[in-house]
């Protein structure tokens, strides 16, 4: 009887741990859901329209052929080699220079209408960040507004500041350089 009475504890213990396994990899799934769901409504809950990344290909100059941008103004691709300044232009910047302040995790604002107010609003915006973000004209996008990084774009009707300073939080600082 010993024997049996060990057999069927050995048994028991088998089946704990069984039940103990299968319970650990359910817990697991529900964790794994748990974060996918999390991450799912957090890149959906971002601010602006996605655009396919277009790479991070260097030109040498602004003539320098190369694939067109898949957004006005472009959020990712061919761009020179070194960046705007950071901070408030008052000339157009060309589209293969301000993408390369997208890659090093820059914010582009920039405005298509003779609005000096607009452009002192937008401005006021810019101070409070000294780096990683740029303000300037471009008369040529079909929006009155523009705020660009990398693959991300929103465009506004006029300044409205909660949503340019949700768009600045959330995507500057963010490096995009290949690795």
């Amino acid at each position: 009887m010993a024997k049996q009475e060990r057999k069927g504890r050995n048994g028991a213990r088998h089946g704990r741990r069984r039940w103990t396994l299968g319970a650990g990899v359910a817990a697991a799934v529900v964790v794994a859901l748990i974060v996918g769901w999390f991450a799912y409504r957090a890149q959906a809950d971002l601010p602006g329209q996605k655009f396919a990344n277009l790479g991070n290909l260097h030109v040498q100059t602004v003539g320098d052929p190369h694939e067109p941008y898949n957004s006005t103004p472009p959020t990712s691709g061919p761009h020179l080699p070194y960046i705007a300044p950071w901070g408030i232009h008052t000339r157009p910047i060309p589209n293969e220079l301000q993408v390369h302040n997208l890659e090093d995790g820059g914010v582009v604002i920039q405005y298509n209408c003779a609005c000096p107010d607009v452009a002192d609003k937008l401005a006021s915006i810019v101070r409070k960040y000294p780096t990683q973000v740029v303000l300037a004209p471009y008369p040529t996008m079909p929006s009155r507004i523009a705020l660009t990084a990398w693959t991300r774009l929103e465009t506004l009707d006029g300044v409205d500041e909660a949503r340019i300073e949700r768009f600045v939080r959330a995507y500057r600082g963010i490096d995009h350089h290949a690795r």
